[in-house]
């Protein structure tokens, strides 16, 4: 560069990258001072000629060294004063910048983004406009290289604009050209569906103006597809532009209503059957599942009962395994929907409707474990739980797919108080139930047990010796003879003693690997549930015996600890009973007739443990009732 400044040479001719403050100033929109900085760039003009012929493989780097400066200068991304002008929304200086080079309207940075890019990602409309109003009074054909202009990924300006949901900046780049909604991106994906994608209302309402404008997405996906996902607004925007998409499948073959019936919005179900032609509610995907399906799946009753509403017909769809929509609810446990189609007198036949290998909902109930969804297809009485299936089983059969302890036996309980019965077999065919390892069980839980219980025994231990009152100067407790004393020093000497009881017990069992061993399991749970007792009820003795003789006070005192016993209560039997307590009553003492008889013969011989779990599990509820009762007893009696 001879004949220039001594400050503005460059090692290398080539790509001149910006200096500080003409990157600062441009950034901060100052004009006077970009134009200050510019004014002594004639030195360098063939620097800039230089970069301009050349090759983009070949351009050469240099630091800037001077204080002059020239308009091609970039930054380390390779933008230029436009790209930078325009990001910032600056359009005097856009304006100022085109007029000294009009070719920086279709440079482009190392992401190939133009300055309108950089414009519709900020969602500067003023920038927008004022740059396609440039472009077009430039001879030649700027404005089409401009506008059509698509980066790394494929995008125009109109995607740029729509991904980032600015709804101005789009409406903007419809006006002045609105055959951009017709373009696809690298990935196939048109701006309707980035629009719809930022959850711009605007944005959508702008690109569904043109009629030719394309909704198309990822794998074969449409706008609709991800509308439904978003509000109902933008879904109505759609369907009343083109009602055609509700019936277009992705590469699953799920149509938009798949996607809404999963999702369970009822509004913009409701959209979609009133816009949609009714094909669209008998649409399967590659796994034969229709939108009836998808919504019982997730349990939307709300969804399933409207499509019913809108196409009752559409409950005769089967999926590739011929399966109803019922046998989906069964088998992921949505009772609710159960419910429904036990209501529902056009729906009684899917409820002992069989797949192609003979299952009906409550063959894949009881092998999912779903107890709940078993108890009520059985207590609706309109079910029959002897039905076989290609197998040869009936739904009492597939009780040893389960895997937990508690589900086995939940379901073993509600199919035998409904009468349910086992396939014929050879009893010395039948193999015990081995779904959990349930003597690895009780080891670990007879450890935590055994920790418990002689920390209860060590607390208990030491109130003997801290009685409520404390000791007089002969060493006698101050409270002797009171009532509530003495109740504390009974309920306590309980406390201390099953507690030591449920320890030697639960040691016992670990050191015995028998199966007998479970016998000392359940005793000691017993001794250890009563110590525990013993002791709230001992701490209510003790408080009563050292509080004001007010009764009130011992009242509230007692009312508090009965509705805490009350609310444990319920919640322990809520876990822990195998289904009703009236189904558990019924199935201890049932077996009366030689039917009932056989089928307990063949329980206790499969399921050896549910017996004996399911008395405990009663014996559990009558002990709470007496504790209960207790605390009104006590509470009643005066000092």
């Amino acid at each position: 560069m001879e004949g220039a400044p001594a400050s503005c040479k460059r090692e290398v001719p080539g790509l001149m990258f910006m200096c500080s403050e003409l990157y600062v100033a441009a950034f901060d929109g100052r004009i006077q001072e970009v134009k200050r900085l510019l004014s002594r760039n004639s030195s360098r003009a063939s620097v800039a000629e230089n970069n301009q012929t050349s090759p983009p493989g070949r351009r050469s780097t240099a630091i800037h060294q001077g204080v002059c400066c020239i308009t091609r200068e970039v930054t380390a991304g390779q933008c230029t004063l436009m790209h930078v002008a325009a990001g910032q929304g600056h359009c005097e200086l856009i304006a100022e910048l085109c007029l000294r080079d009009s070719g920086l309207l279709s440079m482009v940075n190392s992401s190939l983004d133009t300055p309108l890019h950089c414009a519709a990602k900020a969602g500067h409309a003023g920038a927008i406009d004022a740059m396609v109003r440039l472009a077009s009074d430039v001879e030649g054909d700027m404005l089409r290289v401009v506008l059509s202009s698509k980066n790394k990924a494929g995008d125009t300006a109109l995607h740029a604009a729509a991904r980032h949901g600015h709804g101005a900046a789009v409406e903007t780049l419809m006006k002045m050209a609105p055959e951009l909604a017709t373009e696809l991106n690298a990935a196939g994906v048109s701006p309707l569906y980035l629009a719809v994608m930022s959850r711009s209302v605007r944005a959508v309402a702008a690109i569904v103006g043109y009629t030719d404008a394309s909704a198309a997405g990822p794998n074969s996906q449409n706008a609709l597809h991800i509308a439904v996902l978003q509000t109902s607004e933008m879904a109505s925007l759609l369907l009343r532009w083109r009602p055609a998409l509700a019936t277009d499948l992705d590469i699953n073959k799920s149509s938009p209503l798949h996607f809404a019936s999963s999702d369970g919005d009822c509004s913009i179900i409701q959209e979609i059957l009133t816009y949609a032609p009714p094909s669209a509610a008998y649409l399967q995907d590659t796994e034969g599942l229709s939108s009836l399906h998808a919504a019982a799946l997730m349990g939307n009753v709300p969804a399933v009962r409207l499509l019913l509403q809108f196409y009752p017909a559409s409950a005769d769809i089967r999926d590739n395994h011929g399966r109803s929509f019922l046998h989906a609810a069964a088998m992921r446990g949505h009772r609710s929907i159960i419910s429904h189609a036990i209501k529902n007198q056009m729906l009684e036949p899917l409820l002992n409707e069989q797949d192609m290998e003979g299952n009906t909902p409550l063959h894949l109930a009881v092998r999912a474990g779903e107890y709940k969804v078993v108890s009520k297809l059985l207590s609706s009485g309109k079910v029959h739980a002897h039905i076989l299936n290609n197998a040869g089983h009936t739904p009492f059969d597939l009780v040893e797919n389960a895997t937990g302890f508690f589900s086995m036996a939940s379901l073993v309980v509600s199919l035998f108080v409904s009468s349910a019965q086992f396939r014929p077999q050879r009893q010395d065919h039948m193999k015990k139930w081995n779904g959990q390892d349930i003597m690895k069980w009780r080891e670990a839980t007879s450890k935590n047990l055994a920790i418990v219980s002689t920390l209860v025994a060590t607390v208990a231990f030491s109130a003997a010796f801290n009685v409520p009152g404390s000791y007089g100067s002969d060493g006698k407790a101050n409270l002797n003879g009171n009532r509530m004393y003495n109740a504390f020093l009974l309920l306590d000497t309980i406390a201390v003693t099953t507690a030591v009881m449920a320890t030697i017990l639960l040691i016992y069992g670990r050191a015995s690997r028998s199966h007998r061993s479970w016998i000392t399991f359940i005793i000691s749970m017993h001794f250890l549930w009563l110590s525990l007792l013993s002791m709230m009820l001992g701490f209510y003795t003790a408080i009563a015996a050292v509080m004001s003789d007010k009764k009130p006070i011992k009242t509230a005192v007692a009312r508090l600890i009965y509705c805490g016993l009350y609310i444990l209560m319920t919640l322990l039997a809520e876990l822990a009973m195998p289904g009703s307590l009236l189904g558990v009553l019924r199935f201890v003492v049932g077996g009366c007739s030689r039917r009932q008889r056989l089928v307990k013969r063949h329980i206790s011989r499969q399921y050896p443990f549910v017996v004996m779990y399911a008395i405990n599990s009663f014996l559990f509820i009558v002990i709470n009732t007496i504790a209960i009762s207790a605390v009104d007893t006590t509470a009643s009696l005066r000092i």
